[in-house]
């Protein structure tokens, strides 16, 4: 185990058309299906040891339906905590993930068209609202990655403590299912400059991209989000849980 502390491993199921899927740089026209029921996803992984999850509803995210029954049946099936974002867009559709299982909810698009009401969910939920920011650079994507929000990511960031948010997820869009690794270079800014805690969200491909991520960033990036990797099976998910436990 690298001496910086230990990782949590929290393997992503992202769903669409109640399928599990996996996007390239999160563009809808970029899809790879994969074989199998996302609850049977769920139970392996968490067999295997994992003790998170991290579903997205990619359909809620792009405005085209909604996962609410795959994500249920996800949370009765499993004995972990399940996190899950894509198309949070009012209190009504945060209350309908909890009402459905989830231990944690993520808003992204909210936290840039309504600060506001993110905000009161966050004063309201306490730590079960995580902020996903998702970035291309240093802009900020909403709507499912599709549209700029036209706000600074760091700036953004800066701002979240004071709004009460102790987790983040964060993405850099451009290495979102690439298996080119972590932005651990603006990870590793982030997290020495503010007191959140980070997920770390697209790129991993291997065993050496999350011991990059371990090795270059403090021990509040203590989250790393796999997805693709798992399903292509360039990533042993016992391996890795072992490695950084």
């Amino acid at each position: 185990m690298n001496v910086r502390g230990a990782l949590t491993i929290v393997p992503a199921i992202d769903l669409r058309g109640g399928k599990c899927v996996r996007l390239l740089h999160g563009d809808p026209g970029r899809e790879t299906r994969y074989d199998g029921d996302p609850v049977d996803r769920a139970r392996a992984f968490a067999a295997a040891g994992a003790t998170r999850l991290h579903v997205v509803d990619l359909d809620g995210a792009f405005g085209t339906g909604e996962n609410l029954a795959a994500l249920r049946a996800i949370c009765a099936a499993v004995d972990v905590p399940v996190q899950t974002g894509g198309g949070l867009r009012t209190e009504a559709d945060v209350r309908a993930r909890f009402a459905a299982g989830a231990a944690f909810v993520i808003l992204g698009t909210l936290l840039v068209e309504a600060p506001q009401e993110a905000r009161a969910l966050v004063e309201r939920f306490g730590t079960r609202v995580i902020a996903g920011v998702d970035a291309r650079g240093a802009q900020v994507a909403v709507r499912g990655w599709q549209s700029d929000g036209g706000v600074d990511r760091d700036a953004l960031l800066r701002a979240l403590p004071s709004w009460g948010v102790e987790r983040v997820v964060f993405t850099e869009i451009s290495r979102d299912g690439a298996g080119t690794g972590y932005d651990v270079a603006a990870l590793a800014a982030a997290a020495n400059a503010l007191p959140l805690r980070f997920s770390a969200s697209g790129g991993a491909r291997e065993l050496a991209d999350l011991q990059a991520l371990r090795a270059a960033t403090p021990p509040n990036v203590d989250h790393a989000i796999v997805g693709r990797a798992l399903y292509e099976g360039t990533l042993d998910l016992a391996e890795a849980l072992e490695t950084f436990g």
